[in-house]
């Protein structure tokens, strides 16, 4: 599935935006999809051939180096990664998304993306220059969120450079226009005019991760206009709902209100799963209390790690942050002040949630003194999911 050509005149990119929002209301082509899912089944099953064989060669020698071990994890990783994308995409094709309109600060919200994702910039050397003007629209809330996700995976995975985000507003007619530039080529051979790699660097650039991009998009009415030549590749996403008091920029009517789904749709709509992709992690080192978390949240399309202490769960934040902790009270202590600290400090809306035993009350991190949501072992099933929901939320 190539990507849409570069649109240049106002006039056609609103008419390339209202045919994708016509594609949105249509549904995706079977075609496409078909394409999407032999993908999936690929960066799956590649990987995890990989690791099969370095299992097997662990049973016949009973040995396996550290370098072995770290490639074995790896390819559980991007297998498992692998999987959650498609669970995203199958969510978008699913043709039962609900799309809030929600008055969101685009810039707001694309700076606590990158401040979250700002140890895992660094753990990866990669530098992500931004130029970003305030700029406010109206769309789904959580969409937005992981559309920005998306395309920070897809960028930070594809990069052979910086990556560069510009945020600012197109001439008449005013719209907010996300630009992310980076090089897919090595930085030495940018000179090359001849391309030899160019099948294969195309190929790693419509990864699953660019499929996310791209469905995600389309499916708020983003179209995302792709040109990827000498080395280079610039990604232009254009809101079409832009709000603010410039001179040019289209006014937009309030959202409408809300209808009320019947209560069978209650299950199917997009707010059962507003977190998917999101990043969660677990820390407690009791088997039981790991699975009941995991069951309560089990539906919501959330990526999940464990670890045991809360000393592994500051080794596991050196390379990246996940969206939120939680933890059982018995891993509070010296560490666990550290780790709240330093993660505070560079998001202060990080999300924390202690479990308790007994009778606790559940408490979002609004309604306590420390700024610690707690609940209740008992109520996990019942009220961990509208916490995970509220606290989650709150930088949008």
């Amino acid at each position: 599935m190539s990507s849409p050509p570069p649109v240049n005149n106002p006039a056609a990119s609103a008419a390339a935006a209202n045919a994708a929002a016509n594609d949105v209301a249509l549904g995706p082509s079977p075609i496409q999809w078909a394409e999407i899912v032999q993908q999936l089944g690929a960066e799956i099953a590649g990987p995890l051939s990989s690791a099969l064989e370095r299992i097997h060669s662990l049973t016949s020698t009973g040995q396996i180096d550290r370098q072995s071990l770290r490639a074995l994890r790896e390819s559980v990783a991007q297998a498992r990664e692998a999987g959650m994308i498609g669970q995203q995409l199958a969510r978008l094709a699913s043709g039962r998304l609900r799309l809030s309109r929600e008055r969101l600060h685009l810039t707001q919200l694309l700076r606590s993306v990158l401040a979250q994702r700002s140890r895992e910039t660094q753990a990866r050397g990669i530098q992500v220059r931004q130029v970003l003007k305030p700029v406010e629209v109206i769309t789904d809330g959580s969409l937005l969120f992981s559309l920005l996700n998306a395309l920070m995976d897809w960028a930070l995975s594809s990069t052979h450079s910086s990556v560069d985000l510009k945020l600012d507003l197109t001439p008449w007619p005013a719209r907010a226009r996300l630009v992310c530039r980076f090089a897919h080529r090595s930085l030495d051979l940018l000179g090359d005019a001849r391309g030899t790699a160019d099948a294969q660097q195309t190929q790693a650039l419509n990864s699953l991760a660019w499929r996310l991009v791209e469905q995600t998009a389309i499916t708020i009415g983003v179209l995302p206009l792709r040109e990827d030549e000498a080395g280079i590749t610039v990604l232009t996403l254009e809101f079409p709902h832009t709000v603010g008091d410039e001179p040019g920029l289209a006014s937009t009517p309030p959202p409408p209100p809300a209808k009320a789904a019947p209560e069978s749709e209650h299950q199917h709509s997009a707010n059962s799963k507003p977190l998917a992709g999101s990043h969660l992690l677990i820390v407690t080192p009791r088997r039981e209390l790991r699975l009941q978390i995991q069951a309560a949240v089990q539906h919501m399309g959330l990526i999940v790690d464990v670890v045991d202490t809360m000393a592994d769960a500051t080794q596991f934040c050196l390379e990246g942050l996940p969206h939120g902790i939680v933890f059982e009270a018995a891993q509070r202590g010296a560490e666990f002040d550290q780790l709240q600290a330093e993660v505070l400090r560079e998001v202060p809306e990080f999300s924390f949630i202690e479990v308790r035993d007994g009778e606790q009350q559940t408490q979002l991190s609004t309604a306590t003194p420390d700024g610690l949501a707690r609940i209740s072992r008992q109520h996990l099933a019942d009220a961990l999911p509208g916490m995970l929901v509220f606290e989650l939320s709150k930088g949008l």
